[in-house]
């Protein structure tokens, strides 16, 4: 995806407000968020989210942080997160590496993000550089290297990864106090089962004629609740998936990360 020039960025900042009522969440992704909001610091501190996709999340972390910016660099999902969370965050319409090199944060957040990046290595370097020392690392994937299927090959995957392989890449990338967990057991086999079905027919309807960078800029629109009548509904049915989730902790399809920038 082309980058933009910070002089040319699209860009919403606002005061922080009282937060409204919170973004909706997919099914998959109210598993994550109940994974996610387990491995938080009490105090993120000054936070940037790498793509931010409606801002779903970003609305759930932004009573932890002290100062809170966000990036997402399709601008449909960009229009719809200033939209949903203009009032909270500062927003970017751009890639991170487009960020000031100067400015440096206490917490990263990535959901979703890594295997979308060809060179994660790389990426997680240039991360790495926007933390404070002993700043925060958090991140999710999807879970299991040898689970590729025809949903990762519409949303842009490169890969998937394994826990110890992602342990090892955030070693290797400078990073120290590495957690790594599975979620989404048992209502996450089903959730990819769908969605791999879902991917087989996209994929047929010529989804395979589709540019790989498009796919990803896509990928955070693809069966997404609206703030209605289907927001609500995901809502209540995903309440049940968490609670049993946490009846199979360590076992799923996806993986929430930790990591510490060392002092």
């Amino acid at each position: 995806m082309t980058s933009k020039p910070m002089d040319t960025l699209d860009t919403s900042t606002a005061a922080r407000e009282p937060k409204r009522g919170l973004p909706p969440l997919t099914l998959n992704a109210s598993l994550r968020w109940d994974a996610i909001s387990r491995m938080l610091p009490e105090n993120l501190g000054n936070t940037l989210e790498i793509g931010c996709g409606r801002g779903g999340v970003t609305a759930r972390i932004a009573d932890k942080t002290t100062g809170l910016t966000a990036i997402e660099p399709d601008p449909v999902s960009f229009a719809l997160a200033k939209s949903n969370i203009g009032h909270i965050a500062e927003l970017h319409n751009c890639m991170s590496y487009d960020l000031p090199d100067a400015q440096t944060y206490n917490t990263i957040c990535a959901f979703e993000v890594l295997e979308h990046i060809e060179d994660d290595r790389s990426a997680l370097l240039e991360w790495r550089g926007k933390l404070k020392q002993g700043g925060n690392l958090i991140l999710s994937v999807p879970a299991w290297s040898d689970k590729m299927g025809a949903w990762d090959e519409i949303a842009g995957h490169f890969r998937r990864y394994d826990p110890q392989q992602l342990k090892a890449l955030l070693e290797a990338s400078g990073f120290e106090d590495v957690r790594v967990e599975a979620y989404g057991a048992p209502a996450g086999y089903l959730l990819e089962a769908f969605r791999n079905f879902s991917g087989r027919r996209m994929l047929a309807d010529g989804g395979k004629d589709i540019d790989f960078a498009d796919r990803t800029a896509g990928s955070g629109r693809l069966m997404q609740p609206d703030n209605g009548l289907s927001g609500l509904l995901t809502t209540i049915a995903a309440r049940p998936m968490v609670w049993m989730q946490r009846l199979f902790k360590g076992r799923g399809v996806g993986l929430v990360a930790y990591a510490r920038l060392p002092e």
